[in-house]
This record gives C-alpha cells, structure tokens and sequence, in this order.
C-alpha cells in the first residue's frame, strides 16, 4: 500500500486549529487529516520547521502501513518487527517508548507486549530499556526525558483511523521548557490583557502566512498587548511591527521583545512598536502579513444578562469594524490577515460571533475556507472560558 505522504503530525488538544496551522504553511494539498488526532503531510520530516508550530505535539516519520488495524495483528507485527529493526541500529544500549493512537488497546496489553518485545531484543544480545507507560500514548516530556528523539533510540508510534494504521517514529516533539520559558518567564505579563498562549500565538501567525513570504517579510500586530504574537514572529525570522493603543502595552512589548533577543538570540533588530489607536492609526509601509488577538472586550467573570451582553457585543463589534475599515487601504491587494477576535460562550460549543464578521466583503476583504477546518472548529477556547478566540483568516481584496 503505497502513501505519498512522508511525515505524520500527532495534533494538539483542537485538532482543527493544528490542521488548519499546517494547510496555511503547506496548502490544502499536502495535508491529510488522518483520525481525530493526526495528520499526514506530503514534506520530508527534515523540511518541516517543526518549532514553529504551535497546533502539534510530535513529528514522526512515516515508516510503513500495517497489516491490520486490529491490536492482535498490530501486536504480531511489532513483536516481529521491533527485534529486526533492533539489529539495524548502532551497537550500545537501545531505550524504546512506544505510543498508540486510534488503537483499541488498553494499557495491560501494551504493557504485556513491550515486556515481550524487550525480552526478544535480549536474547539478540542487545541491552535494552523499554520506557513505561503511564497512558496508550506518551507525553511530551517522558519522550524528552527518556531521550528517545536521539541517534539510537526510538519512540515507535502507531496511528489508525479505524481503516488504515500506520508505524511511525517521533523526530521531534514540541519544546515544552521553551514554551514555559516564552510565556511564564517574560519580564512583562499582564493578566488584565488576557495572557496569548506561545502555541497559539504560532498557530495565528502560521495560519496568517501563505508560506510563500520571503524573509524577512514584515508582520503587523496591530493590537501588540505585551508582544506574545510579534516575539513568536520574530523566532520564525520575521521583522515584527506592533501597535497598541495603551504605552504600557508599548512599553511591555518593548522590554519583552528586548529579552526574547537575549534570551533566545534572535537575529537582528527589525523590530517596531509604536502607540496607536487601531481604529484609527496610520502605520509605516511595507506591512506583508497581519496577525494578532484583537480587542477581547470586557473581561467577564460571569455570563451577563442577555441585554448587557448584547451591549459589550455590540461595542466590541463597532471597535472591530473601525480597525477593519481603517487598515483596509493601507493594505495591498491579497495581504492575508489572522485575527484572534472574540467570541461569546452562551450554551456550551455555541458561540456568539462579531455581527461584522458576516459583512467582510462590505469591508473590501474575503473570508478564507480551509479545506480541512470548518469555520465553527476554529474557535480556540478551555473549559468553562466564557469568551474564545475565534481565529478568522482574511485576505485584502
């Protein structure tokens, strides 16, 4: 059975908005969603810049199809296999971790196998350490520690969708100190603002590129806040541009812009943040690309009456349409923008969207479908969170 796909993604917690990131960098031809939770991608693991993405955990190589999507045949398979491919690796001690997606598996049988398959690599006379599952699939820090993305080890991970599974190798998986470090560690934070998650902050920025841009194109955030959005632009190799309407938020997205440099190395100083009013500002030329969070509107900490509701809606609606109409001109033609804007929890999965989001083409832009992604599934948001990020992709007419 032939594939003409070479990597496979395992997706983050909304699977929709990874898949989403991966057809905005890739196009809507090299991306396959594969179950619930994977996607299969027609580029060569070593040409996908896995540290940019924020929508997936893990980057595998794909090995090859199984026989069967059935554990009992899976299990022969790699009871088969594990000690042949054992032989084929360099001389000293092997650490494998296995992971099963799509699987109906549960964990005794997996921990039956491995046991067994550690058993037929010692009696090849290869020393061996299998790595414990606490759950069918490892997390991202029991691959990091157990050092299984390193020369001689392996995380095998088997993916199905109920029709076809696949064996396939971990690369990589996300950086989870460097996330903590870009979020939690920053000198300046501000949890009136709304604190934007790193990962979704790339998952804006990738899903505002058409992966064509060539660098160093030029990255508008025109609502910066303290900067989540423009340092991961900037760790991408983009020159970052930000405004806000508040100097505070200047000043924050100044100093931690000025830290990411330090910390982390960014190359060079194409780097602009100035105060602006974004229904209103007149922004430095070139602008390539435009991504951020908008303006959430009022922080709630309940759900208001239906009247007060329909007021912060409408005001936060009015905020939005000004910002819309004021940057349209000074855009060129097929500028892409990526826009986290608000989105109200009024029953749970419902959401209330911004009245002005049906009225784009009024405004000189077009809507942008994903193949893969419904609009409705690309609305990140946690339990119990009373207002989402929709993340809306436009284009410049």
């Amino acid at each position: 059975m032939e594939t003409p796909f070479s990597s496979l993604l395992i997706l983050g917690r909304q699977p929709a908005l990874g898949v989403a990131e991966l057809e905005g960098l890739f196009g809507a031809a090299a991306v396959q969603p594969f179950g619930p939770s994977a996607a299969l991608l027609d580029v060569a693991p070593a040409d996908v810049q896995f540290a940019r993405l924020g929508g997936s955990t893990r980057l595998c190589k794909l090995l090859t199809p199984l026989p069967s999507t059935a554990w009992a045949g899976i299990r022969h398979y790699l009871l088969e296999n594990i000690p042949k491919f054992a032989r084929d690796l360099p001389e000293g001690k092997l650490t494998i971790g296995i992971s099963l997606f799509g699987v109906g598996a549960h964990l005794k049988d997996l921990e039956r196998m491995l046991l067994e398959a550690k058993k037929a690599v010692k009696a090849s006379g290869r020393p061996v350490r299998i790595v414990p599952n606490k759950e069918l699939e490892l997390n991202s820090a029991q691959v990091l520690h157990n050092g299984l993305t390193k020369p001689g080890n392996w995380e095998l991970v088997v993916v199905s969708d109920g029709k076809t599974a696949y064996l396939t190798q971990t690369v990589t998986v996300q950086d989870i100190e460097g996330y903590a470090a870009r979020d939690q560690a920053r000198p300046f934070r501000d949890a009136r603002v709304g604190m934007l998650p790193p990962k979704l902050a790339q998952i804006i920025v990738n899903m505002a590129s058409t992966g064509t841009q060539t660098a160093p194109a030029r990255l508008l955030d025109p609502f910066c806040g303290t900067g989540v959005v423009l340092q991961e632009a900037g760790l991408m190799g983009y020159d970052v541009y930000g405004s806000d309407l508040e100097p505070r938020m200047v000043e924050y997205s100044i100093g931690n812009l000025h830290w990411l440099r330090e910390k982390f190395q960014v190359a060079g100083d194409a780097v602009r943040i100035e105060l602006g009013d974004a229904t209103s500002h007149r922004w430095n030329q070139p602008i390539d690309v435009v991504a951020g969070e908008t303006y959430l509107g009022a922080p709630l900490t309940t759900m208001p009456s239906p009247q007060n509701l329909r007021k912060i809606i409408d005001n936060t609606n009015a905020i939005h349409e000004k910002f819309l109409r004021n940057i349209a001109p000074q855009l060129q033609s097929g500028t892409r923008l990526c826009l986290a804007v608000p989105a109200w929890s009024v029953v749970k999965d419902a959401y209330v969207r911004l009245p002005v989001l049906d009225h784009l083409p009024e405004l000189g832009y077009n809507a942008i479908k994903f193949v893969h992604a419904k609009k409705q599934e690309l609305v990140y948001h946690r339990e119990n969170q009373l207002v989402a990020r929709e993340l809306v992709v436009i284009v410049k007419e």
